[in-house]
């Protein structure tokens, strides 16, 4: 089983708890996650299995699509609904212009500060560690794109966002800057990922559903195999003797009249339709092995 598998994470459940779920469930204990989700959100959490974990490395600066709710009235100490207050709590109700005004400064490309509570590293030591023992977290600006920031619903003081971000955004810090523009304080309240990359929601398992698959030996309907994997990089179809020499380190060659424009990456995939290799262009038509399945 080397490819990928979208979970649907539950609320409650880190990514962490996750992929060692996956790992009972699956039997395979080389699992990694694609993309940290906190405990309160749910949605897409792509978790890369066998060999597949190798092609990690090119997903850290995957888009991000988000449906979330900010609660107006107070801030908290982690950004969202699990930390503790640090303002007053008020009945607050921005009106709707004046949201939409204050969002316009959250659209583009923006400089974001990161919540204290996070897995931002400061010195080596990660942001929560230092915030959860009252140390001071002084973390640096980030530059980060927001794409979309639309509202979806009103309801009070709630109100629904669509995010579709930069690899590295927190929506949490959206919902906080969001609260200091309008001067009333505000939290994320709920937070799902609809999209991660090429993962979206209506490809996900839910852990109930894995267990089901698992239970009648149909894992494999759930797999998105490694050749399936970045879709945006061309395919170089190679045969078993040239599919031996990349194992073995060997540039191998792309058609010149291949209908694929010229790529940084191609992949190399073999006559059974198995990912062989992430070939790097080298020169024209040229590649080299960079990650080798």
């Amino acid at each position: 089983m080397d490819g990928a598998i979208v979970v649907d994470k539950p609320e409650g459940w880190t990514s962490h708890d996750v992929v060692g779920k996956t790992r009972g469930i699956t039997r395979i204990k080389k699992i990694g996650h694609l993309g940290t989700l906190d405990p309160i959100a749910t949605g897409v959490l792509p978790l890369v299995l066998g060999r597949a974990t190798r092609l990690a490395q090119f997903y850290t600066h995957s888009d991000k699509i988000y449906e979330g709710q900010v609660r107006f009235g107070w801030s908290t100490n982690t950004y969202d609904r699990a930390g503790q207050p640090t303002s007053e709590k008020t009945e607050t109700v921005p009106e709707r212009e004046a949201i939409e005004a204050a969002l316009d400064r959250f659209r583009g490309e923006i400089l974001q500060t990161p919540p204290p509570v996070s897995a931002k590293k400061i010195e080596g030591r990660r942001a929560y560690e230092l915030a959860r023992k009252a140390l001071p977290v002084l973390l640096e600006p980030v530059k980060v794109n927001i794409y979309e920031l639309t509202v979806l619903e009103m309801n009070g003081a709630d109100i629904r966002l669509r995010v579709h971000c930069s690899g590295g955004t927190y929506v949490r810090s959206i919902a906080h800057d969001l609260g200091l523009a309008l001067g009333c304080g505000a939290h994320l309240q709920e937070l799902r990922r609809m999209a991660s990359g090429e993962f979206e929601i209506g490809r996900a398992r839910t852990i109930p559903q894995l267990e089901a698959l698992a239970a009648d030996e149909r894992l494999l309907d759930a797999l998105i195999p490694a050749a399936d994997l970045l879709p945006e990089f061309p395919i170089v179809y190679v045969d078993d003797l040239t599919a031996g020499q990349i194992r073995n380190g060997r540039d191998f060659p792309a058609s010149p009249f291949r209908s694929q424009p010229a790529s940084r990456y191609v992949k190399a995939v073999a006559r059974d339709g198995s990912l062989v290799a992430v070939g790097e262009a080298a020169l024209p038509n040229l590649y080299h092995p960079v990650v080798v399945l």
